[in-house]
Formats: C-alpha cells, structure tokens, sequence
C-alpha cells in the first residue's frame, strides 16, 4: 500500500486522446523521466487511454491509477471532477461520458460561428486538426489554432481575450450534474477528487456550499499541489481538506510541454500532516 507523502505521485494529466499533445506512451514515458512513482491519465470525459496508459506504465517501471476527468455544472460554472481508480470497463461510467461528450460538436460550431463574426474565419476546421479525438473538441484546441493565426502570442492570451465569459467565442455547455458525476465514479469502484479548486469563480459561500454537497454526495478528496495553484493557495487548500475531511491529492494537470504551467511530476510534496489520496490505492 503507497502511503508516504513524499511519493512523486502525479494523477492529473492530459493525452492527445483528449487535448494534451502527447501519446499516453510519450506521457508514460515522460513521467518515468521525470522520476513520477505514481501516475494516472485523466482525459477530459473519456476513458480510451486508459489501457494504453496502463501497459505503458508497466513498460517504464511505474505504477500506475486509472482516471478521467468529468465536466460537472455547479451553481452555473463549470466544475471538474477527476476519478481516479475507476474500473475504466464500467458501463455506467461509460455511457454517462458518453452523455456528456455528445454536446461538445454543437458547441464548438457556435464557437466558430462568434468567432467568426470577429473576423476570425476556419475556426472549426482549425480547431479538429489539433484534436487528436474530434469526440472531444474543446476550447484549448481552438486556443492552439489561434495561436498558430497569429492572433494571440500564446494560449493564456487566449484565455484573457477569447472563449471566456463576455469575450468572443464564449459559449456555455450544460455538462452532467455535480452528484450524477460523483455516482458515476463511486458506481466504478473510484474516489472522486474536485480538481483545481482555486481556479473556480465561487464565492466563500458557494465554495462551502460546493464542499460540503461534495462529501454528501460521497466525495472523498482534493486536489492541494496541482498546476494551476499559487503555494499560497497549497497552504489555502491543505486546510480545506482538513477542514472537511478530504484526503488529498496532486496533480500537474500536464497537457502539453509549452503550454503547462508545470512538468509531469515537478510538483512540490504534498505536505506531512494530509492524508494523500493514494493511500487507500494497493
């Protein structure tokens, strides 16, 4: 049984199977390289990495968790919800993605549309060659095309001036319900984890709110150290899982060498005194 806060686990990471830019070889790969002990894939609303990710895993020497990463809806914003150790053959869990990414083809056409009327033409075409899965176009593949137009230097300029709320090529998707994706995970034999919870536009109040309707609902763990939180935010965090009761977890939310703000597994450690998710894996 893996323990020890210290353990190089990464459990947050993208393929090209969903809109990262490596193999889940190529990540297997990069982890082990990176000196990761534990590793999980977890695409965005999609499980068909997983056997390639867990032969490549045994291939390099590393252990590895099983995991996906589901769009939720809370209060009006997008939350999400990575799984980690599911049974990636669950039917359950599988058509429920499978719900859950039917929508993304018609939103992706209303964001070309916006993005269009903007003077940006060839948004969607653009936007399906950088997706290696066309089932999973999304808001970072039209990033990637509107950097190779030219209209912005890289994706975090994107992010500050298209596809966001009040700026062109916005568009909102309905994803699955809070506690819909949770029984999904718990339904596979998994552990819910909320992930990145400092990039969420919530309140003090909505945020208790999201926290405590989470371990309702059989929620069991945060994401602390991950790659989008300020160490100061580690430290904001560490105390909510103690708070609440949530193990916690880390992750690098790697997608892409260029773009990540952090490499697979060049995380600090999660600190002594949290219980780390992966203490309950074998």
């Amino acid at each position: 049984m893996i323990r020890v806060s210290t353990l190089n686990a990464d459990l947050h990471s993208h393929s090209v199977i969903s809109d990262g830019t490596l193999t889940p070889e190529e990540l297997a790969q990069r982890a082990h390289d990176n000196g990761v002990r534990l590793w999980a894939l977890t695409d965005h609303d999609e499980l068909g990495g997983q056997e390639r990710a867990q032969i490549a895993a045994n291939a390099v020497g590393i252990d590895y968790v099983s995991g996906v990463e589901i769009s939720a809806s809370w209060m009006g914003q997008t939350i999400h919800i990575v799984g980690l150790g599911i049974n990636a053959a669950h039917i359950g869990i599988l058509e429920g993605l499978r719900r859950t990414r039917d929508g993304r083809g018609n939103r992706a056409k209303l964001i070309a549309a916006q993005l269009l009327k903007v003077g940006i033409p060839g948004a969607y075409e653009g936007a399906l060659h950088f997706a290696g899965n066309h089932d999973l176009i999304s808001r970072t593949h039209f990033a990637r095309f509107l950097v190779e137009q030219g209209v912005c230097r890289d994706t975090e300029q994107v992010f500050k001036n298209y596809l966001v709320e009040d700026k062109p090529g916005y568009v909102p998707h309905l994803w699955a319900t809070l506690d819909d994706t949770v029984a999904w995970i718990k339904a596979a034999g998994g552990i819910a984890v909320i992930a990145h919870p400092g990039r969420y536009k919530l309140n003090a109040m909505q945020m208790d709110e999201l926290f405590k309707r989470f371990k309702e609902i059989g929620g069991l763990a945060i994401e602390v150290i991950t790659g989008s939180h300020s160490p100061a935010q580690y430290q904001t965090y560490g105390k909510i899982a103690q708070q609440y009761g949530f193990m916690a977890s880390r992750g690098s939310d790697f997608h892409d060498p260029d773009e990540s703000h952090i490499d697979l597994g060049r995380l600090p450690h999660l600190p002594d005194h949290l219980t780390p998710v992966w203490s309950v894996f074998h």
